[in-house]
């Protein structure tokens, strides 16, 4: 993937709470019979989603530190045995730790490293969003949970979409490993609907095979 052409100043400090909390309380709501459900997620199961979810909340509050990992950020391969037994409050904690490291103006100046990349921060900051966004309507859609479309999510949301569309524009096929390639919505969709579209997922998913095997 090419990092989006896109100055230090396009995006300026947005706060993670309100989607850190959403996606906190989602994962709560997770029951162990959902963990082999399918999500719009590639296809993956719940399970491996919220290891996923897991790391990229550890990877995300890293770059906003500056704190370089191990592997440079890098996306691990979502294994769902890594969850154990206590992930309904070691996630939550994970997604607050990432909020937290957000909040600094420091976090979103200079320059930093997430999934391999040098990135502005501020694109980082933005990237990390999206993550948060779409992966909590993932696993909503995967749980039938119910995911709020604005309120105090627009601004995360509308950060998102200008950093995914940015993407997009360079990359109409998709990004393999990150974004497949965009659905058609209409124009006037809810911003949600349309960041979704644009990361290649359907708004009107619905849960189809089940479990995953």
């Amino acid at each position: 993937m090419t990092a989006p052409d896109l100055g230090a100043a396009a995006f300026g400090p947005v706060d993670f709470r309100p989607a850190t909390d959403v996606l906190a309380a989602l994962v709560r709501g997770v029951r162990e019979e959902q963990l082999d459900l399918e999500t719009p997620c590639g296809g993956i199961s719940v399970g491996r989603l919220l290891d996923h979810i897991d790391g990229l909340s550890l990877a995300f509050a890293a770059a906003a530190r500056k704190e370089p990992l191990p592997d440079g950020g890098r996306a691990r391969e979502p294994d769902a045995s890594r969850l154990g037994d206590a992930w309904r409050d070691r996630l939550p904690a994970g997604l607050d730790a990432l909020a937290d490291a957000w909040v600094p103006g420091a976090a979103w100046e200079g320059v930093t490293t997430v999934g391999g990349l040098d990135l502005p921060a501020p694109i980082a900051g933005a990237s990390g969003l999206d993550e948060v966004l779409v992966h909590g309507w993932d696993l909503a859609a995967a749980t039938r949970q119910p995911y709020p479309a604005d309120g105090a999510l627009t601004e995360a949301v509308e950060t998102a979409y200008a950093w995914v569309g940015s993407v997009a524009a360079q990359n109409p096929e998709g990004v393999p490993g990150l974004f497949g390639p965009p659905v058609t919505v209409p124009d006037d969709a809810p911003v949600l609907h349309r960041l979704l579209a644009l990361t290649g997922r359907d708004p009107d998913w619905k849960p189809g095979r089940g479990l995953v095997v």
